[in-house]
């Protein structure tokens, strides 16, 4: 190995090391499709075997944003990878689509195999949650770039789904039930604001605050929920008319994305449970309801459009996948978001 190059802080044989330590969880994640293994120059995936009359391949991509430092700060690096997963998921499954396979990039300031493993360890959670095959991914060494104690993540997912039954919003309308899913918490959205909100309130990542039993950073960094499992049990059993992703921007962002431009929408705001992390920030840092339903997913994590026939059933195979949901709201012919309390 070059000594020069380690001498520039560039460590290959660490590299050689992490991936070694990543191989056990990245075979967690194996699908029978997958051919090959890890260190190719890319990763292989047979579609071979899949019957779509139609098939198309959807794609997405994503990080994981300033959720980042907190992990840094806590020093706590397993669960960064479900949110890296579940950004990118999440996208595609409102689209209709099955996760097939997911790719990450990982580039940081120093190579410590140690926390790799633990970072890659999250993304093969994530993977396994979701159905996905991590098969293929970069570790990039970037000395001068990242500060040696931290990292970026970047992943992408690409999967599949029958034309037909593509989730594309164009089937919903006025009148139609709009049904939340909960959320885990802040999922990855948000944190710029959070993170100014600790400074400015000096509020401790270790510190534990009433009502929660542990410290306010384990709290903060609840990963991403993955909602792939619930939306395609409610997918074989009925006709979904739109699903919207809630991310950055909330529901005034990502509701309209998921109908028809001459519809809108109107929520109703007590109609869910509002997680506790959402009560203490609003209590702590003094912060809006009205504004944080711009910023965060306030509770609801993904939403789910069907006809008012289909909504008792929707609600039930919710449930039944393990998840809690809400009727939030109907499809209007006004357009835009409208906020009932």
């Amino acid at each position: 190995m070059s000594e020069l190059y380690k001498q520039a802080g560039v460590d290959v044989e660490a590299g050689y090391r992490a991936v070694d330590l990543m191989k056990k969880h990245i075979k967690r994640t194996n699908r029978p499709e997958v051919i090959g293994g890890v260190g190719a120059f890319a990763g292989l995936f047979d579609l071979s075997s899949f019957s779509y009359k139609e098939p198309v391949l959807v794609s997405g991509t994503d990080g994981v944003g300033t959720k980042l430092k907190l992990a840094f700060d806590m020093n706590q690096h397993d669960t960064v990878g479900i949110d890296l997963v579940a950004m990118c998921v999440n996208d595609i499954i409102a689209q209709g689509a099955q996760a097939l396979f997911f790719l990450d990039y990982i580039a940081c300031g120093k190579n410590e195999p140690e926390k790799m493993e633990q970072i890659v360890k999250g993304i093969s959670d994530g993977c396994v949650e979701a159905g996905a095959a991590l098969i293929g991914g970069e570790t990039a060494e970037m000395p001068g770039m990242y500060a040696e104690d931290e990292y970026d993540l970047a992943g992408f997912v690409v999967g599949i789904g029958e034309k037909s039954k593509l989730i594309s919003g164009d089937a919903v309308e006025a009148g139609d039930t709009i049904i939340g899913i909960a959320s885990s918490g802040l999922h990855s959205n948000g944190f710029s604001l959070v993170r100014r909100l600790l400074e400015e309130h000096n509020l401790s990542l270790d510190d534990v605050y009433a009502p929660f039993d542990r410290p306010l950073g384990e709290v903060l960094l609840e990963p991403t929920k993955i909602y792939a499992t619930a939306v395609r049990a409610v997918q074989e059993e009925i006709d979904i008319h739109g699903i919207s992703h809630i991310t950055g921007g909330g529901f005034h962002e990502n509701l309209p994305r998921a109908v028809p431009d001459h519809l809108g929408v109107r929520i109703q705001t007590d109609s869910w449970e509002l997680p506790a992390v959402y009560e203490f920030l609003m209590n702590k840092a003094e912060i809006a309801f009205d504004d944080m339903l711009g910023v965060f997913n306030t509770g609801i994590g993904m939403a789910l459009i069907v006809s008012q026939e289909d909504t008792e059933q929707c609600l039930s195979l919710l449930q039944d996948a393990g998840e809690k949901a809400w009727i939030i709201g109907e499809v209007t012919e006004q357009n835009g978001v409208e906020f009932q309390a």
